[in-house]
């Protein structure tokens, strides 16, 4: 299991309200290849939603809903999006990827 404080956190332009909670930052967990499973890498690269409300359920902490995954600002899924096509790049790509 990964140690919370070495995941990336997304701080979010707009909170998720999930009954009484308020969630303003997400952290994402570099995922295994099983929790890749049902979409196409090419399609997270490009940061396909369809894919990113695949995979994000299984990446988040807290975890997401699929549902609360498609209600996100744009400027937010953005921001997972490319953190998460950061982890799909080797640590030598990863230097020069934004």
């Amino acid at each position: 299991m990964n140690d919370t404080t070495t995941m990336p956190v997304i701080t979010l332009d707009e909170p998720i309200r999930r009954g009484e909670q308020t969630f303003t930052e997400v952290r994402l967990r570099k995922p295994k290849a099983g929790e890749l499973r049902g979409t196409q890498l090419v399609n997270l690269l490009h940061m396909d939603i369809a894919a990113l409300e695949i995979v994000l359920p299984r990446i988040t902490v807290p975890t997401l809903t699929k549902h609360e995954v498609g209600q996100l600002d744009p400027a937010d899924l953005t921001q997972f999006g490319s953190e998460l096509a950061s982890f799909l790049l080797t640590k030598a790509k990863r230097e020069g990827f934004p």
